[in-house]
């Protein structure tokens, strides 16, 4: 059923924006999803922009989009900050939060190190389930998989587990075909993936992801502000808008949200 289909998620915000605005930041995901966003993947920020365990700018984000669309809501357990882990898991006990990112090991991101120690990545894991999330698993390293793996042995995941493969950020692995295949190889064949291209200039990777069997691809300003090589956009609708048209172009479709929570099984026990 899902063979031909792809989803789109969106990543609207620029995590180097000062002011979050949840009037401008839903407009923006409507018209993404009316391009063919099936997900939008948030993180609890300030009005300054900052990340925060307090989710008044998120709630409100989040009641102005459910007023007119029915898209996948994501919302990051993660982000480079001072947040202590219980903090960072804020989004699991939002009722309208469907899904959330999980980040399962520590990187060098940039100047940045990205804090993700096994106790900490052992209580978030234990979180989402309680909370009953479905999480997608971001891995910027091949030794992410390998640990995701063994946290399945342990905990019971909904199936089909999801991972996001992140490439391009400085100080973890690059944007290349050879470390996409490198990190592809390793995600066993029940489980399904797709792709973050962090610092995106053009859409050759993610095409190379779907031809590889990509189910899922992340666009936006937290990653990018690439249409394509040639252009950049002032909203994240017209980059969503190229994917679709890439993914038509190779002859796949957009998975519709519904299409989405049932692939994923999100929402169900």
């Amino acid at each position: 059923m899902f063979d031909d289909k792809v989803l789109i998620s969106v990543a609207p915000v620029d995590a180097a924006d000062k002011i979050n605005d949840p009037e401008k930041i839903a407009a923006d995901v409507l018209a993404c999803a009316a391009c063919g966003a099936a997900m939008v993947h948030l993180h609890v920020r300030a009005p300054d922009g900052s990340l925060t365990d307090d989710l008044t700018n998120l709630r409100r984000t989040v009641e102005l989009i459910r007023k007119k669309s029915d898209i996948i809501l994501e919302v990051s357990t993660g982000g480079v900050s001072a947040l202590d882990i219980r903090q960072r898991c804020a989004p699991l006990y939002y009722d309208k939060v469907e899904a959330v990112s999980l980040n399962v090991g520590s990187v060098n991101l940039g100047d940045a190190v990205y804090q993700n120690p096994v106790k900490d990545v052992r209580y978030c894991v234990s979180e989402i389930l309680k909370s009953g999330k479905t999480p997608e698993v971001e891995v910027f390293e091949i030794g992410m998989i390998n640990t995701t793996l063994e946290l399945a042995r342990e905990f019971s995941f909904r199936k089909p587990l999801l991972f996001s493969i992140v490439l391009g950020h400085i100080g973890a692995m690059p944007a290349t075909p050879e470390a996409l295949i490198a990190m592809r190889q390793f995600i066993p064949g029940d489980m399904v993936w797709g792709i973050t291209h962090a610092h995106r200039v053009n859409n050759d990777l993610i095409g190379t992801a779907v031809a590889l069997g990509a189910k899922t691809v992340r666009v936006g300003f937290e990653d990018s502000h690439h249409i394509d090589q040639h252009s950049t956009a002032d909203t994240n609708a017209p980059i969503v808008d190229r994917i679709t048209a890439i993914l038509a172009a190779m002859g796949k479709k957009t998975m519709t949200a519904d299409e989405g929570r049932r692939f994923l099984n999100i929402g169900r026990v």
